[in-house]
């Protein structure tokens, strides 16, 4: 069991019979009041992030959380189909809701790490895990525009998945650029 004081920065933890994992945390003592925790926490089910204060008598049990590695298959009808690397025959899906922007980057045989968590003797993939950097071609570009371009114009161009992504001005049809999974944005042209 965890106490208030021990839900640092990335700690997993089960509230509510879900895990959530701690985002920010702030110890704070008011003059002649218990000191508490305040919490920015996120739901690793939902992908809601609420703001949540611990108190001194409270407890928390450990989120029990395993990282398997399997790849994207496929999407259809708001489902997102995956399957365990080691055995193409397990597989499962996730709403389109709860990957988020994860989503527009999915493309098939794209290798994720799922989250598996243990409560009360199930198990259940609850998200994913994206890699960092991933490749994808430009389908569609405009093409540049001269004019203001001290300060590196961009672009918005589309991707294979369909996500839509700014990009230098030199960026064409056809190109392969690296994109960064976690913040959408542009990163090299392979």
């Amino acid at each position: 069991m965890l106490s208030y004081n021990e839900l640092k920065v990335g700690t997993l933890f089960v509230k509510d019979n879900e895990p959530y994992e701690v985002l920010e945390y702030a110890f704070v003592r008011m003059q002649q009041r218990k000191p508490v925790a305040q919490l920015k926490i996120k739901n690793l089910i939902t992908g809601k992030v609420l703001n949540y204060t611990a108190h001194q008598n409270e407890t928390f049990e450990e989120a029990e959380i395993e990282m398997v590695k399997a790849k994207f298959i496929y999407r259809h009808r708001g489902e997102c189909w995956f399957s365990c690397f080691d055995n193409p025959k397990e597989r499962f899906s996730l709403k389109e809701e709860v990957l988020g922007k994860m989503v527009e980057y999915l493309k098939p045989e794209t290798p994720i790490e799922a989250f598996k968590f243990f409560n009360e003797g199930k198990e259940k993939i609850i998200n994913i895990k994206l890699p960092i950097k991933m490749d994808f071609k430009v389908i569609e570009a405009p093409p540049a525009v001269r004019g203001n371009t001290a300060q590196g114009g961009t672009k918005t161009v589309i991707l294979e998945t369909g996500a839509k992504v700014n990009v230098p001005l030199f960026i064409k049809e056809g190109d392969r650029i690296v994109i960064n999974t976690s913040t959408g944005e542009y990163v090299e042209r392979l």
